[in-house]
């Protein structure tokens, strides 16, 4: 099992950018996939992006593709979403999730374990 804490979340104008983070403890860290989805007030949650338990393969749904960016540091148990270019759409509840994986691989879903989320809020 794995516990998952995102942390960066906040309020920031079009245009600009935030990191946010999530701090992974239990489970050895790099046996899992990560990935990060969003959840906007009376909408379904969404996949944003994915990423490979070593960090060489990473997957991005077509709405942030070109903005957003996740990385990986197995070595801090910590999965990253860099944001940039955020529009007034971006606003959501970030979720950070995780899936233990045998092998080297990539999904949009199946996950496991998720965090409780950190708030973005785009202002226009």
């Amino acid at each position: 099992q794995v516990q998952l804490v995102e942390s960066g979340g906040g309020l920031v104008q079009a245009g600009g950018s935030l990191r946010l983070s999530c701090a992974a403890s239990g489970r050895p860290f790099s046996l899992y996939v990560m990935g990060w989805f969003r959840q906007a007030p009376g909408k379904e949650r969404e996949f944003v992006a994915a990423i490979s338990r070593s960090g060489g393969s990473t997957d991005y749904a077509d709405s942030v593709k070109g903005r957003f960016t996740i990385s990986r540091d197995n070595a801090k148990n910590t999965v990253y979403l860099q944001m940039n270019s955020l529009k007034p759409e971006d606003t959501a509840l970030y979720y950070c999730a995780a899936d233990l994986r045998l092998v080297e691989g990539i999904t949009r879903d199946g996950y496991k374990y998720w965090g409780q989320g950190t708030q973005v809020t785009v202002s226009s």
